[in-house]
């Protein structure tokens, strides 16, 4: 008899007993452990492996963004991270006669290696731009000067050209502050839907608008997995914890996956999930004023959930599932959970 069999026919008073020992052990070793960091970190060495994935995920990241770093083509982290900090200089009030130094020479680098790769999408030409305009902005020093006889950008004179402008040049806002209110009231996490495929063309225009979400030094480090038709999609959430009894329903779902290979340095590992979620949210409210409804699905870090859903997506191992959405047109019969939500009393804090 197996020990799972054994376990089952305890009687239930002995299973309560054994699970709160677990329990009071299991608590008493925490209250020890997290004392200091230093027996933290043994801990998850010697009694939980929880954070395995986590540590050697982030180390796999930092060789593979030096990896990119070593190859002549383009390091999209690398070149986004550092033309978004030249403009965050070209806007400072006052403007300093020269800044960058210290990174300057290897961003028009990257960006001639992408240039000589025969790259040319909008992430190159925002580059040239940028650079075009800081170039004739900051004054002269060795390193700023060798940086510039290096660079061989174009000068582009449409009015077209991708650089910091005035806040006084963006659109009206259309929606109210009632109207908005709306949208997101409207936006439920619904797990019912109709037996309708969900077009292409629609998730390409909310992926549009999710793009346009805030991004830490903007390099947007994830992409959306879309498994699109029931089957797939059932395989998908099938992963996920609490999704029984209603994942077969599902005509489409979105992986949401963070790329740990976008940096240089472990303290940024948690960036992937906060630029990631603040997409979803976009993209959720980007679906809704589409037709389309969705429901975020939590994705708790589990080592055989991982890899289940790693090798049906193809993820490296240095890619991190941020959440899934469920995603489809509303059955008008389906309940909505009322989820009762916080007041603004309850969550601000003035200090």
């Amino acid at each position: 008899m197996s020990l799972m069999s054994i376990a089952r026919a305890l009687p239930d008073p002995v299973k309560n007993a054994i699970k709160a020992t677990r329990s009071t052990t299991g608590l008493a070793l925490v209250r020890l452990f997290s004392s200091t960091g230093f027996l933290a970190s043994l801990y998850y060495c010697f009694v939980s492996r929880e954070f395995d994935r986590e540590h050697r995920a982030v180390l796999l990241g930092r060789l593979n963004f030096a990896r990119r770093m070593q190859s002549k083509g383009e390091n999209d982290a690398f070149l986004r991270r550092n033309v978004h900090r030249l403009e965050k200089g070209l806007i400072m009030r006052p403007r300093r006669p020269t800044f960058a130094e210290d990174y300057i020479g290897p961003t028009v680098r990257c960006f001639a290696d992408a240039a000589q790769a025969g790259i040319v999408n909008g992430q190159q030409r925002w580059a040239n731009d940028v650079l075009t305009d800081y170039f004739s902005a900051v004054g002269n020093t060795p390193r700023i000067d060798s940086a510039r006889q290096a660079f061989a950008g174009t000068q582009r004179d449409d009015d077209n050209r991708c650089v910091p402008y005035p806040h006084s040049q963006l659109p009206e806002c259309p929606v109210s502050y009632d109207e908005l209110m709306v949208l997101f009231r409207r936006r439920r996490s619904v797990r019912w839907y109709q037996d309708k495929p969900v077009s292409s063309e629609l998730l390409e225009q909310a992926v549009r608008a999710a793009a346009l979400a805030p991004s830490a030094c903007n390099r947007q480090p994830f992409r959306f997995y879309i498994s699109n038709g029931k089957e797939k999609a059932a395989e998908v959430a099938k992963c996920a914890g609490g999704t029984a009894g209603f994942h077969d329903n599902l005509p489409c779902v979105i992986a949401v996956v963070g790329d740990l290979g976008c940096y240089p340095e472990a303290r940024d590992r948690h960036v992937v999930y906060i630029d990631g979620s603040l997409a979803a949210m976009q993209l959720m409210l980007a679906l809704e004023s589409l037709g389309l409804s969705s429901c975020s699905i939590n994705w708790p870090d589990v080592e055989e959930r991982e890899r289940q859903l790693a090798k049906i997506l193809g993820l490296a191992y240095h890619e991190r599932t941020v959440m899934l959405l469920a995603v489809g047109y509303a059955d008008p019969t389906g309940g909505i959970p009322y989820s009762d939500k916080k007041t603004e009393t309850d969550l601000i804090v003035y200090n």
